[in-house]
C-alpha cells in the first residue's frame, strides 16, 4: 500500500475514534441528565464525576478527542457568561458595581484571606499566596448561573444581589490575572502595570460601546430570521471574547460584556437561541475539568482540600448573606444567595493551571483541583437543599409571606 494510502488510512481511523469518544461523551450526558431530571437533582456533580471516569487515571480513559472537548469546554463558559450578561442592561451593570462595592471587597477579603493564610501556613512563599488566593476567591459564574437557570431562580428577589457578586468577581479577574501573570513570570512592576492598564483600558471600551452605542450593535445583530440571528450573536460572542482574551482580559468577562449590550425583545431572542447550544457546551465544560483532573493526585492534597473547601463554603455564605440583606431580601433569600455563590469552577482552574505552568509548586495544582471538586459538586447541592429550608421557614411565619420568591419581569433590577 503507499505511504500516502496509509497515512490517510491513520487519518481516517484517529477521525473514527474521536467521532466515537464524542458519540460516547455526548450520551453519557443525555443519560446523566435523564437521571439528575428524574429525581430532581443539579447534573453538573454527575457531569464531574463522568469527567473523572473518562479522564487520565479513570475508569475508561478517553484522549483522541480532547483537543474537541477542550475547545468546547472553552465556548462552554462564553456562553454562561454571554446569556447571564443579557440579564443585565449596561446601566443596571453599572448602577449595580457601585451599589454592590462594598460587598464585592469583603468577599474579596473573605474569601481570599483562606488561600492567602494556607499558602503561608504550608511555606509556598509569597507568589503561591497570591495564587491560592485567587483560587479561593471567585466563584464560578459558569456554575452558578447554570444552578440559578436550573432552579427556576432567576426571576427571584436575590438574584441580581448574586449577580452583582459575580460582575464585580469577574471584573475583579480582569485586574487579576494580569498581575498574577507578571508574578509568575518575574516580570518588572512596569510590565505588570501595562498589562493591567490594557486590561482595564479594554473593558472600558466594551463598556463605552454597550453604554452609548448598544443601540447601533443590536441593530448590527438584529434579523428576523432566526438563523441568521443566531450565526450573528455567536460569532459576534466569540470575536469579542478571544480579542479580549488576547488583551489580557477573560474570554468570560468580554462575553459578558457583550450580553450587556444587547437587550429588550432582542436579548431575549438570542438567550432562547443560544439555550441548547449553551447547555450542550456547558455539560462539556464540567465533563472536560473531570477529564483533566487524575483521581491518583488527590488523595494526597484531600485534607487540606476539605479543610478550604468548608471555610470556603462559610465565608461564601456570609458574602450572599451580606449581599442579600443589603438588598432587603428576607431570610430565606439570603440563605439562597450563600449557597448559590458556593460553586468554583473555570478562573479556579485557570489561575491553578498558570501557576502549575510556571512550575511554581507541583502540590498546587492537585489541591486547587480536589478544592474545586468538592465545591463544584457541593454548590449545586447546597443550592437545592435551600428549597426545603425555606419553606421551613416560610411556614414557621405563615403571615409574612416570602418576597424573595416573587417574579419581577426585569430580573436583573433591584
Amino acid at each position: 500500500m503507499p505511504t500516502a494510502a496509509l497515512y490517510a488510512s491513520g487519518d481516517q481511523s484517529q477521525a473514527a475514534l474521536q467521532l466515537i469518544e464524542l458519540g460516547a461523551i455526548i450520551l453519557a450526558l443525555g443519560v446523566l441528565g435523564a437521571v439528575a431530571v428524574r429525581f430532581a437533582i443539579s447534573a453538573i456533580p454527575l457531569y464531574l464525576v463522568a469527567g473523572l471516569a473518562f479522564g487520565a487515571g479513570g475508569i475508561l480513559p478517553f484522549g483522541a478527542s480532547e483537543d474537541f472537548v477542550s475547545i468546547g469546554a472553552e465556548v462552554g463558559v462564553i456562553l454562561l457568561l454571554f446569556t447571564l450578561g443579557l440579564e443585565y442592561t449596561a446601566g443596571e451593570l453599572v448602577g449595580t458595581l457601585r451599589t454592590s462595592a462594598p460587598v464585592g471587597l469583603a468577599d474579596l477579603v473573605l474569601n481570599a484571606a483562606p488561600g492567602v493564610i494556607a499558602a503561608f501556613l504550608l511555606g509556598w512563599g509569597p507568589v503561591a499566596a497570591v495564587a491560592l488566593g485567587g483560587i479561593t476567591y471567585v466563584t464560578s459564574s459558569g456554575i452558578t448561573a447554570k444552578v440559578l437557570g436550573d432552579l427556576g431562580r432567576l426571576g427571584n428577589r436575590e438574584t441580581p444581589a448574586i449577580l452583582s457578586i459575580l460582575v464585580f468577581e469577574d471584573l475583579a479577574m480582569a485586574a487579576y490575572l494580569p498581575i498574577l501573570t507578571t508574578l509568575l513570570a518575574g516580570a518588572s512592576l512596569m510590565a505588570g502595570l501595562t498589562a493591567l492598564g490594557v486590561a482595564a483600558a479594554t473593558i472600558t471600551v466594551i463598556l463605552f460601546i454597550a453604554l452609548r452605542h448598544g443601540k447601533l450593535v443590536e441593530r448590527f445583530v438584529s434579523s428576523p430570521n432566526d438563523e441568521v440571528l443566531l450565526l450573528k450573536v455567536l460569532g459576534l460572542t466569540m470575536l469579542v471574547a478571544g480579542l479580549a482574551q488576547q488583551l489580557q482580559v477573560s474570554a468570560a468577562v468580554g462575553a459578558f460584556l457583550v450580553g450587556i449590550a444587547l437587550s429588550g425583545p432582542l436579548a431575549h431572542s438570542a438567550a432562547e437561541l443560544l439555550a441548547p447550544l449553551r447547555d450542550l457546551f456547558a455539560a462539556v465544560f464540567f465533563v472536560f475539568f473531570g477529564l483533566n483532573t487524575d483521581p491518583a493526585d488527590l488523595p494526597p492534597v484531600l485534607a487540606v482540600a476539605a479543610l478550604l473547601a468548608a471555610t470556603g463554603i462559610a465565608t461564601k455564605a456570609a458574602t450572599g448573606w451580606l449581599a442579600a440583606r443589603r438588598a432587603g431580601i428576607a431570610t430565606p433569600g439570603r440563605l439562597r444567595a450563600g449557597a448559590a455563590l458556593v460553586p468554583r469552577g473555570e478562573f479556579n482552574i485557570v489561575i491553578a493551571g498558570l501557576a502549575v505552568t510556571a512550575g511554581l509548586n507541583p502540590r498546587l495544582g492537585p489541591l486547587a483541583a480536589a478544592y474545586v471538586l468538592i465545591l463544584a459538586i457541593a454548590g449545586p447541592l447546597l443550592a437545592r437543599a435551600t428549597d426545603p429550608l425555606s419553606r421551613a421557614l416560610r411556614n414557621r411565619r405563615p403571615k409574612t409571606p416570602d418576597p424573595t420568591r416573587q417574579e419581577h419581569e426585569h430580573p436583573a433590577q433591584v
